[in-house]
Formats: C-alpha cells, sequence, structure tokens
C-alpha cells in the first residue's frame, strides 16, 4: 500500500481511457478495490519484502484448462518462497484488466486464432503498449523487437521466414508470455446436420455459411465422424476440397423452434456474444465469428489465401514495399442490412474510423480495440468515385498488406454518429473515450449473409439469412462453395452454462451443435450416443501465461525466464488438455514459420521445467532464483529486489 493514497477525485472528474474503458466494459460502472502506486498499477512488490504475486484466471465453470494451469503455476511459485495467489476472475472482467487497464501481475489465458504471423507486430511493438486490446498488454518493450517486426512486413518468403525465427528467438529469451499449449477444438454436433465447406472448423464464418440439415446433403462422406467412446485422441480428419452444394426444391420439415423459425440452432458457453455485437469491442469479443456473419470485409481467407469478398476485384499498382497502391472495386449491388447502399463512402470511412474512432474530434486518437492494427497497415485511404478505393501501403508486403482487407466494413451512417466522446454515469470522458468502443450495439446494421433478427441479451441471438446478399447470386470459382446463399432459414446461438449442458440440450433435440468447444471429459458421453458426432479441430489458439512487464519483478526478462521453467507444458498437454493440444514454446507453433529452434521435442527448447512429469525439482529450481541474483529470508521467501 502506498504510504499518501492518490486524492480523492471529485466526483465529475476527467478520466482516462484505460481506466474508463476498465469501468464502463459491461455498459455499467463499478468500483475498483485494492491498493494502487503512483502509476495506477496494484502495488503488491515493495523492495525489501517477501514478493507476493497473484494470478487471474478464468473461474472452473468458464475455463477449468486456464484455472488448472493458474493453480500449478501458483503451486510451484509458492514451492519457489512467492507468496502467490490465484483469483478466478469472471471472463468480461478478467479481458477488462489484462486488455484494457493493465491491472494484474500473471494471467493465464487463451490467445484468439490468428493467421498471418503479423499478429506478432500489434502484440509485442512497443508503439502499442499504450492500446486497449490484444495490443502489447504486458507492457514489453524492446527496440531490437521492434525493428525486426517492422521489417518482417517488408519481406517474404525465406527471408521473412528468417527474421521471424529471430523474433522467436529473441521473444523466447524475453519471455513477455510463456505459451503453454496450442488446442483442439472439440464439439458435439447432432447427426440432423452436415458440414459443408470448412467441415473442420464449424464454428467459423465459412463453417456457418455451408451447415445443413443432413437431408440436404448428397456427399457420400460425412466429414465429421461419428465419436467412439475413448479417453484418448481420436485421428485427426483433413479435407482437401470443398464439396459442391447441391440444388434442392423443398425444405425437409424441421421441429418449429420458440424462436418461431426453422433454425439451425447452436450453443454457446460464452455469453459474450449475446449482450454485445460490437466487431470493435476486445473485451466482449472472443473469437468474433458471430459478428463476422454480420459484417462482411473486402476479402475474405479462403484455402489459405485472402480472397476478394465483397470487394469484387483488386489491383496492384507500385511494387511493395514501397509506394504500393490497390484499387478495389466494390460490388455494385452491395447493400446494407437496412437496405441503404454501401458504397467507397463507407469503405474509406471504416479504415479512418478504426485507426481513430474519434475521427479526429479528440486531442488524442481513440483507435479501435480491435483491427486498428491491420488498418495500420494503410497509409491512406482515398475514393475514387462510388464503387472504388485506393489504399496506399508502406512498406509491408503484399501478403501482409492483404490482412487489412479482412477488418469489417462498417456502415458510415450508423457508426459515425459513435465517434463523438463518451459520457456515463456523469463521468466526463471527452478527450479520452468515444461512444464506439463502449456501445453494445445490440441492433446491428452490416452487410454480411445473415442479418439480425432478435436479442434476447445473455440467453439468445437469432439471425437470419440476408436475402440481397451477394452469395445469392455468385459466380466467381472461389465463391462457387457458398453460392445461392446459406440452405437454412435461420442461425439461433443460444446460451449453455457449461459443456454438460450444451451436449443435453443436443440429445434433447433443442440445439444442433456446441458452437464454441466442450471439455474432453464430455466425449465418453457423445461416444454414448449414436445421435451425436464428435468434432475435432486442430486450432491456432493457444493457453499462454502473461505477464506484466511495467513493474518489477516481471520487468527482468531473468525472472520472467524462470517463472516460464515452472511451467510443465508436456505435462500440461496430457492432464490439462488430455490429448487433444500440443505443448509449445513459440506463438507460431502450429504454422510454417516456426523458428527450428523451438520445435518441440519431448521438452521445452527454450525454458525447460524444473522437474519431471508436473513434480517440482523444488532445491535446483530454488538454487537457479539464487543465481540469478534473488535472495531468500531466513524464513524462505523471495525477497523482491
Amino acid at each position: 500500500m502506498p504510504d499518501d493514497p492518490p486524492a480523492e477525485r471529485p466526483p465529475f472528474d476527467r478520466i482516462g481511457r484505460r481506466r474508463a474503458l476498465g469501468l464502463i466494459g459491461t455498459g455499467v460502472f463499478g468500483l475498483l478495490g485494492g491498493c494502487y502506486g503512483p502509476d495506477g498499477l496494484l502495488d503488491r512488490s515493495v523492495p525489501g519484502e517477501p514478493l507476493s504475486v497473484s494470478i487471474k484466471s478464468l473461474p472452473a465453470d468458464a475455463d477449468t484448462r486456464a484455472l488448472r494451469i493458474a493453480r500449478f503455476l501458483a503451486e510451484n511459485l509458492t514451492a519457489v518462497g512467492v507468496d502467490a495467489t490465484v483469483v478466478p476472475t469472471r471472463r468480461e472482467t478478467l479481458m477488462r484488466d489484462v486488455l484494457v487497464n493493465q491491472q494484474f501481475d500473471v494471467y493465464v489465458a487463451p490467445f484468439p486464432e490468428r493467421t498471418d504471423p503479423d499478429f506478432l507486430r500489434p502484440l509485442f511493438h512497443s508503439r502499442y503498449a499504450e492500446t486497449a486490446g490484444w495490443y502489447n498488454p504486458f507492457g514489453f518493450e524492446d527496440g531490437d523487437v521492434d525493428s525486426l517486426l517492422e521489417l518482417q512486413r517488408r519481406q517474404r518468403g525465406d527471408q521473412r521466414r528468417q527474421t521471424l525465427a529471430t523474433i522467436q528467438e529473441q521473444l523466447s529469451r524475453a519471455q513477455p508470455l510463456s505459451v503453454v499449449a496450442f488446442v483442439d477444438e472439440l464439439r458435439a454436433l447432432s447427426s440432423s446436420v452436415a458440414l459443408g465447406y470448412d467441415a473442420n472448423d464449424v464454428h467459423s464464418k465459412l463453417g456457418y455459411l455451408t451447415l445443413s440439415p443432413a437431408e440436404l446433403d448428397t456427399r457420400p462422406d460425412q466429414a465429421v465422424r461419428p465419436a467412439t467412446e475413448t479417453t484418448g485422441t481420436p485421428e485427426r480428419t483433413e479435407t482437401t476440397g470443398a464439396p459442391e452444394r447441391t440444388e434442392t426444391t423443398g425444405t425437409p420439415e424441421r421441429t418449429e423452434t420458440s424462436d418461431g423459425a426453422d433454425a439451425i440452432r447452436m450453443t454457446l458457453t460464452d455469453k459474450r456474444a449475446l449482450k454485445n455485437l460490437n466487431p470493435l469491442s476486445a473485451t466482449a469479443r472472443g473469437d468474433g465469428v458471430v459478428t463476422s456473419l454480420l459484417y462482411d470485409s473486402l476479402g475474405q481467407r479462403i484455402d489459405g489465401r485472402v480472397r476478394p469478398w465483397l470487394a469484387d476485384s483488386w489491383t496492384w499498382s507500385g511494387e511493395l514495399p514501397v509506394d504500393g497502391t490497390l484499387d478495389v472495386s466494390i460490388r455494385e449491388d452491395a447493400t446494407w442490412h437496412d437496405g441503404t447502399d454501401l458504397d467507397a463512402n463507407d469503405v474509406a470511412f471504416t479504415y479512418r474510423f478504426l485507426s481513430d474512432t474519434s475521427m479526429g474530434a479528440l486531442e488524442d486518437p481513440v483507435p479501435a480495440p480491435r483491427f486498428s492494427g491491420r488498418a495500420s497497415l494503410l497509409t491512406d485511404v482515398e475514393e475514387l468515385d462510388n464503387t472504388t478505393v485506393r489504399l496506399a501501403f508502406d512498406s509491408v508486403s503484399r501478403a501482409v498488406a492483404r490482412e487489412a482487407l479482412t477488418v469489417p466494413v462498417l456502415p458510415a451512417h450508423v457508426w459515425e454518429s459513435r465517434a463523438s466522446e463518451a459520457l456515463a454515469g456523469g463521468i466526463d470522458t471527452e478527450e479520452t473515450l468515444t461512444e464506439a468502443v463502449v456501445w453494445a450495439n445490440r441492433d446491428p446494421v452490416g452487410s454480411g449473409p445473415l442479418q439480425f433478427r432478435r436479442l434476447q441479451p445473455q440467453e439468445r441471438l437469432v439471425l437470419s439469412p440476408f436475402e440481397d446478399h451477394f452469395l445469392a447470386d455468385a459466380t466467381a470459382t472461389h465463391l462457387r462453395p457458398f453460392a445461392g446463399g446459406v440452405a437454412y432459414d435461420g442461425l439461433t446461438f443460444r446460451r449453455a452454462p457449461s459443456s454438460e449442458a450444451a451436449i443435453s440440450l443436443i440429445k434433447n433435440g433443442d440445439a444442433e451443435g456446441t458452437g464454441l468447444g466442450i471439455a474432453p471429459s464430455s466425449i465418453p458421453t457423445i461416444g454414448r450416443d449414436p445421435s451425436l458426432n464428435l468434432s475435432v479441430t486442430p486450432t491456432r489458439t493457444f493457453y499462454h501465461v502473461g505477464y506484466n512487464a511495467r513493474r518489477p519483478p516481471f520487468d527482468d526478462p531473468a525472472f520472467r525466464r524462470l517463472v516460464a521453467r515452472l511451467l510443465d507444458k508436456g505435462y500440461f498437454a496430457d492432464e490439462v488438455f488430455e490429448g487433444y493440444g500440443d505443448p509449445a514454446a513459440s506463438p507460431l507453433a502450429r504454422t510454417d514459420s516456426l523458428a527450428p529452434s523451438l520445435a518441440w521435442n519431448q521438452r521445452d527448447p527454450a525454458t525447460p521445467f524444473f522437474g519431471e512429469n508436473g513434480r517440482l525439482d523444488t532445491d535446483r529450481a530454488r538454487e537457479a532464483f539464487r543465481d540469478a541474483g534473488y535472495r531468500y529470508t531466513d524464513e524462505g521467501e523471495l525477497v523482491v529486489t
């Protein structure tokens, strides 16, 4: 506790953007408890005193795996003389604490799946240390890493892979976060639905667009195999092509749902998507799949490449990474769900808005908590005519530049009014906060293949096909699997409090599948029921332990490396992930950009565990802390230096 607590604020004093975001995260203001130092961070580490550390994690009912990792780490920290406490924290609060306020010592959480390795740039570059969202929440600063992160965006091929390898090796030495394991997503599906194009990833935009009632599917082989009663890892399946959608003259009879629509019904164990539909929110969005169905982007990743989607075509000019431009032609028949035409003004507005949601009205820019990293790849956007925009890039390769095409395009006539200052609870947040950042957007207007129909907050979201979507008449080869639109009359997402509850809904005929993953412990239940199938999807989502490098002793890379060696990742893969996850030492482990020196080979190549089979060698670990210059009290407590 600081000797002199900060002066009490007047009730209507201006507050900083980070603190305001943390207060407003769920749409209401709350009180922040605890003792804070001059930098606003929880003051738990006083030089000369025994070290006290809190580890934040989701509670067991939200994520058992994260909590078990946190408890394992806390037990081992305690064994080496650190007063470690696990703090189970509900999902929205945890995301606010980590991604907005940076009020944490250590946290354990999954990192959402990303595609191009350029995601490392906003995640670790020092310029993003004061940006809300998955933008360097660790406060990590390293000039050499910054330079390499900038360099890799200009490169391609082997040259880029070599730079990315060097970045990974430097990050492994600095350990701003410790990658634990990449996970396989497990889902239960009713035999009444058939998978389509993205069969290995049901819970994805392309996966949902090609779901269909089983009676409509004429493919000889199902991409999802029946589950068998087992506790081991099932064989992973891969698809090598997109099945061609077949035409039908009628829709088979389906049970009418309480939503009043013939819908495919999916469960979600994360209720955030059922009360906030703002695609820009970092705390309310996990994977962003639900909002991706409502909002289209200029390009869509298909078969590993970003291809024209809302854009009809695009043409490169100049040579990247210097003075490169991209002329994008927008589909002439594109419309918003409210009937308004979608044009070049909306696209230009989107990129400017993502970079600064205040549109220049506030003293400092307020970038969008999500997607502003991709928008930052642009140096300018220009409307050439009503359906054409010119995007200008500086010092990026074409592969990286294409990532900027995957941001959701927003309707200017809806969002421009959200650029004003956010006023809530009588607190003036002018110059620091915009309504766009805190808006729940519970009546969204997008241009996506599905449109909003109804929301019962925290319980149910109902979407329906957008009849005027361009996919209805799509002819391009890469769009063929999606041509004609969806094969159902509606898509409903329903809240399920647990894996068991979600499976029960499917067994009872009240749902067709689990949108988010289920626990491995549920596999035997699926295997015993012939009406259920098991889907196993290897993902690029990885669990990690994050450290707050803004405060001691986590500002010391040597200390972070020692803490990382208290984690037995191989043990976690077997016992925590039950064989449905791969231990890893790099955030690029499941990509072809993985540094060879960080490939997993029976042990952690960067921070090997102080022990074996989940058992810590306490004496060895303590000796390592002493060798690093840390000292102990006579009672065996590790002292802050």
